[in-house]
């Protein structure tokens, strides 16, 4: 699939906006303040109309699609879960939205195999940031007709912007889409100049277009 953001803009709160991202691609887009991550994520995975610009996904205009097959994580007031919910509540929701038992048995059969066994009466909040993002991210990707997905402002939560960025290219390497908005401090970390960073350096949102053109 192949998704593409062009000038999309929401008054204050989002300027215009250009971004593109498509299967077996991790594309890092640097979103400034903290509501924007949010209303960009939003308006990417369809559940809100911009007041300008538009969201093609495979080259026509389709929100359907769009909420059926784009995966919004985390983002800050829209997906993200209760802080107080321990890791185990937040399973079986997730599991629920997928379709998928959320018994007590079924909870910690998928604890078990996402490795996370021992933190389930751990609230959300105090779970490492590179474990809730990948749970997060894992549990999304249960959905059905799941294709995409949209990991809103992963460094808020601390820890090394790699874990996240490492996350992002496996789920690419699985075949999704899949769009990261962060802060310009962690485009920074990723993109250090050395040759490492340079090897594993993430394409920017400008980069992937100007590569589709």
């Amino acid at each position: 699939m192949d998704v593409r953001i062009e000038q999309v803009a929401m008054g204050r709160a989002l300027p215009p906006t250009d971004a593109a991202f498509a299967s077996g691609e991790a594309t890092l887009l640097v979103v400034e303040t903290e509501q924007r991550p949010t209303v960009l994520g939003l308006v990417a995975a369809g559940r809100m109309v911009p007041r300008a610009g538009r969201v093609l996904l495979d080259g026509v205009e389709d929100r359907r699609g769009l909420r059926a097959r784009v995966a919004l994580v985390d983002a800050p007031r829209a997906s993200d879960p209760d802080p107080a919910i321990t890791l185990a509540g937040v399973l079986a929701e997730e599991l629920l939205f997928a379709g998928v038992p959320g018994s007590p048995r079924s909870v910690r059969g998928w604890a078990a195999q996402l490795d996370v066994l021992a933190d389930l009466d751990v609230p959300i909040a105090d779970v490492a940031p590179a474990v809730r993002t990948r749970l997060l991210a894992e549990l999304a990707i249960l959905r059905d007709d799941v294709e995409a997905i949209v990991l809103a402002s992963p460094d808020r939560h601390g820890g090394d912007p790699h874990d996240w960025w490492a996350l992002a290219r496996s789920l690419a390497d699985r075949g999704f889409a899949v769009l990261v908005l962060a802060s310009p401090a962690s485009a920074r970390v990723l993109c250090a100049a050395d040759a490492s960073a340079r090897h594993a350096a993430p394409r920017t949102a400008l980069e992937t277009q100007e590569a589709a053109a």
